[in-house]
């Protein structure tokens, strides 16, 4: 790509204010006739409100988009998470609750008294997930907006335990089909700080706490891991002391500093009776995204998608990203191994070459397992950002590529065919910004080779988002999620 073209991704972060419905967008291809569900996306498409924008591509607020498939045919509708936040943000013509990185204009008084009476954003713009069988809007706070599946609009606060209690949580809960809960972690500030897991009953009764620990320095962790026995708190250097972030009222990540001294640590918990198994110390790393891990031989694996430090928040603030800045920082997949016992250290082993971001994998049927595939964001060795679909074969170590020139795929969507016993065997959906024609478009590629498949075009350019959950029809039985 040549000029101006290769910062032409910038078109991925403007505003979008229209909301639609189509009941059938324009088609190229075929749709395979068993994928009969819903894929639901949140994610940023407000960053400018009233005169001001926020500071972060993490801090806009957040529109739902819906693909319904049936018969070979898209129906689309996007819609504002109409949340807290978005409300009294529109009300006030300026983002009104504190973000990841922008801090409201607040008179001194009130910047006081926020320490006192502090009010988190429910701007639900990370995640989808499901709790207690209705769909949820998710950020890093205690308040899952719920939503109707069929009409996007907003039907108040998933109810959250008083047990549970804590301050920030995670929107990437991991879901044990066999114990029929969702786990996730929560963290209590204070002068000696707590991480809470807990879980989240798929009946939908009350959140119970499965184990605690305390910490004088919790750190920014945006996921966590789990096996098939245990969840795993990957502790990263980069930290907050709890009565600074109090006191210097500044926007939460800001208060947050990398030690690396403190080097990344991994404490292990037992699902079932929440004793604290073991915890390993090893070289300092940052990651947001985990991809997967399982036992073998008396250790763990822990894959996540590392980086040496992280600088890759600073590199995603909006004024660059809009500049066309490049974001140079990449994400490696990489595989720990943690001894289960008190001998031996951790190491780390590249599982590929390349950038990979916003990992996905064969969910239902191998989080927590031994697994062969895995799906991510990729950047070619010239791109500015995000511009590819790759799929990496752990068996072979084979890698696989989609990429369009002037293209830019939002996270993979892994969707298992109907019936089959094969890992890996389906479809992969993405959302993709068209950036030479200025519109999106979605696609849908074969999971293995990725070839092409089928498109349908949409009736406007969709935002950069974050991250998607595939909701089933009847005929297809599994929820695509993480």
């Amino acid at each position: 790509m040549a000029g101006s073209d290769r910062t032409s991704f910038v078109r991925g972060f403007s505003d979008l204010d229209v909301e639609t419905t189509v009941a059938r967008l324009p088609v190229k291809g075929t749709f395979p006739p068993w994928l009969r569900g819903t894929l639901l996306r949140t994610g940023p498409a407000k960053f400018d409100i009233g005169g001001t924008s926020v500071n972060h591509w993490f801090d806009g607020l957040a529109m739902l988009h819906r693909f319904s498939f049936a018969d070979g045919e898209v129906a689309y509708s996007n819609r504002f998470l109409r949340s807290d936040t978005f409300k009294r943000s529109m009300d006030r013509g300026a983002l009104a609750d504190g973000g990841f990185a922008t801090d409201p204009c607040r008179t001194l008084f009130q910047r006081v008294a926020s320490v006192f009476s502090p009010r988190f954003t429910d701007n639900g713009n990370v995640n989808i997930d499901s709790f207690g069988g209705e769909p949820v809007a998710l950020t890093e706070t205690l308040l899952p907006v719920r939503f109707d599946l069929e009409t996007l609009a907003v039907l108040g606060h998933h109810p959250m335990s008083a047990e549970v209690g804590g301050m920030i949580s995670i929107a990437h809960p991991h879901h044990d089909a066999g114990r029929r809960c969702r786990y996730s972690y929560v963290v209590e500030f204070g002068r000696r700080s707590q991480y809470r897991l807990f879980a989240i009953p798929d009946d939908g009764s009350a959140q119970r706490v499965v184990a605690t620990m305390e910490v004088d320095k919790p750190s920014y962790m945006h996921s966590f891991a789990m096996t098939e026995r245990y969840l795993i708190l990957t502790e990263f250097p980069l930290v907050v002391d709890p009565l600074r972030m109090m006191l210097n009222l500044s926007p939460f990540i800001r208060n947050y500093r990398w030690l690396p001294e403190r080097g990344l640590r991994f404490h292990v918990f037992d699902k079932d009776s929440g004793r604290h198994v073991i915890s390993h110390t090893a070289e300092a790393a940052f990651a947001f995204h985990h991809i997967n891990a399982f036992e073998a031989d008396g250790e763990l694996k822990i894959d996540a998608v590392v980086y040496p430090d992280a600088a890759i928040i600073d590199q995603l603030y909006l004024s660059r990203l809009r500049a066309g800045e490049p974001v140079t920082a990449t994400g490696q997949p990489t595989r720990f191994t943690v001894p289960l016992g008190d001998n031996g250290t951790v190491t780390a082993a590249s599982l590929a070459s390349g950038m990979l971001e916003l990992p996905r994998v064969d969910y239902d049927r191998c989080a927590g397992k031994d697994y062969r595939y895995m799906w991510g964001n990729g950047r070619t060795p010239d791109g500015l950002f995000l511009d590819s679909i790759v799929r990496i074969d752990l068996e072979t170590g084979a890698v696989a590529r989609w990429f369009v020139d002037g293209c830019y795929p939002g996270e993979p969507v892994f969707v298992p065919r109907p019936g089959s016993t094969d890992e890996g065997d389906g479809v992969i959906i993405s959302v993709v910004l068209d950036a030479h024609r200025g519109t999106s478009f979605l696609q849908v590629m074969d999971s293995i080779s990725l070839s092409d498949i089928a498109r349908a075009q949409c009736p406007h350019t969709i935002p950069f988002g974050l991250h998607s959950c595939y909701y089933p029809g009847a005929e297809e039985g599994r929820m695509a999620q993480m």
